[in-house]
C-alpha cells in the first residue's frame, strides 16, 4: 500500500486538509534547519507507516514549520520534528522529538 501523508504548501492548504478529514488527524511538523533535517527524515518513514497501519482511521500530514507559521503557533509546536493528533482541529495528545512507530502507536492508541 502507498503511504499517503498529506504535504500541505501553505497554512491555507493545512487548515483545509483538517476542515476536510472525517477522522482524527497526525499532524507531524517538520523543519529544514541543520539539526532537525535528519530527525525529521527518521520521523518522515515512521509517520508513513502510521499513515498506512491507520489507513481509514487517521489523516497524516506532514507540515513544514516555516511553510506553516499558523498551524505551527496555534498548536504550540516548539521543535521539530513533533506530532500532535487533532479531534474536530483540537489538540489532544502532542510529542516532540523523533518516536518510533511503537511509541507514535502509543500516543494514538488511547484516542482513537
Amino acid at each position: 500500500m502507498a503511504k499517503q501523508v498529506h504535504r500541505p504548501r501553505e497554512d491555507a492548504e493545512f487548515d483545509f486538509i483538517l476542515g476536510m478529514s472525517k477522522v482524527p488527524v497526525l499532524a507531524y511538523f517538520t523543519g529544514t534547519w541543520p539539526k532537525a533535517i535528519e530527525p525529521c527524515r527518521e520521523m518522515d518513514l515512521v509517520v508513513g507507516d502510521i499513515a498506512d497501519a491507520y489507513a481509514g482511521r487517521l489523516t497524516a500530514v506532514r507540515a513544514d514549520i516555516t511553510r506553516c507559521p499558523s498551524a505551527t503557533r496555534r498548536y504550540e509546536v516548539t521543535g521539530a520534528p513533533s506530532c500532535v493528533l487533532l479531534k474536530a482541529g483540537e489538540a489532544v495528545a502532542h510529542a516532540t522529538g523523533p518516536m518510533t512507530v511503537a511509541e507514535v502507536r502509543s500516543l494514538l492508541d488511547g484516542h482513537l
